[in-house]
């Protein structure tokens, strides 16, 4: 059997430099009364409360999410749109900041796909959060009644950023669990924390157009086929080969709305051909690449 590969020290960035994720922050300051936030389809948020108290309701589409009464500093995230309000006291004690988060390919988004509708995390539980949510607030919030600084909303959006990558970090060492599973779903996070599968997803996301075949992969993962093969359906919850293939057609689509050539996407993603590459889209997608390009343009 192949010796056991380290922990890989970096699971994400293969994956954002292919699908990136963007954060604006829209508040900073006391919240009172009832506040409502949805601004459409394509848009998450991620709120930071760092004092005060927030009663937490949902409604339309996230009506199963329930309600929750916060009481310590929390951070929010929704990965999606998912209407909800925020209750707060009149007498503004409750500070928060508020951004919104929009992934590149929205649900389909290869981290945004397998995370649960809302992550709710008390900001101690997150090791390295503090300095992070300080400079935070330090940026949006100043003390005394200084204007503004120059690059204000730009920096602040850099900080969510990396607030966000912080978080995500962290999910993948505690991946969410399934809604009445006693144990972690089945996803991509409980693969890439897993210490061995995470070399051969990397591997995947990395170079999404090497040939990936079960000998190589099982070698990076530094396990023997059979314990390989077995490992990822376990925990990832389908074959190597079948991961491997949705994760090219989820690339592919990104680079086709992009407007990259047909011929130029089945080279970089492994594909023999451009009809090879159309014949695995349409069987994915449901529609030839050339159509669903164009139903990609209509408003």
């Amino acid at each position: 059997m192949p010796p056991a590969p380290t922990t890989p020290t970096d699971r994400l960035s293969p994956l954002l430099q292919h699908f990136h994720v963007r954060t604006r922050m829209f508040h900073s300051g006391p919240l009172c009364g009832t506040t409502a936030f949805y601004d459409g389809p394509d848009l998450g948020y991620l709120h930071v409360l760092r004092a005060g108290t927030v009663q937490v309701a949902h409604y339309g589409d996230s009506s199963p999410l329930g309600s929750a009464s916060l009481t310590e500093p929390t951070l929010l995230f929704y990965p999606s749109a998912a209407p909800h309000r925020f209750i707060t006291p009149t007498d503004r004690s409750t500070h928060m900041v508020c951004a919104t988060v929009r992934f590149d390919a929205g649900p389909a988004h290869p981290v945004a796909a397998v995370l649960p509708p809302l992550c709710l995390v008390p900001l101690a539980s997150v090791p390295g959060l503090a300095r992070t949510v300080d400079a935070l607030f330090a940026e949006a919030m100043p003390d005394g009644d200084a204007a503004p600084a120059c690059g204000r909303q730009l920096i602040c959006d850099r900080l969510f950023d990396a607030l966000l990558v912080q978080l995500l970090r962290w999910l993948i060492d505690h991946p969410p669990a399934t809604p009445g599973a006693d144990g972690p779903s089945q996803t991509l996070l409980a693969g890439l924390a897993h210490p061995q599968l995470a070399h051969a997803l990397n591997a995947m996301h990395g170079e999404p157009g090497a040939l990936w075949d079960l000998p190589r992969l099982a070698a990076v993962a530094g396990m023997s086929r059979s314990s390989f093969a077995a490992t990822f359906h376990r925990v990832v919850g389908s074959t190597p080969a079948d991961y491997l293939a949705r994760w090219r057609m989820v690339l592919a689509g990104q680079r086709l709305a992009r407007g990259e050539p047909l011929k130029q996407v089945a080279l970089r993603l492994g594909y023999s051909s451009a009809s090879a590459l159309s014949r695995a889209f349409a069987a994915h997608h449901g529609q030839a690449p050339r159509a669903w390009r164009q139903q990609q343009d209509v408003p």
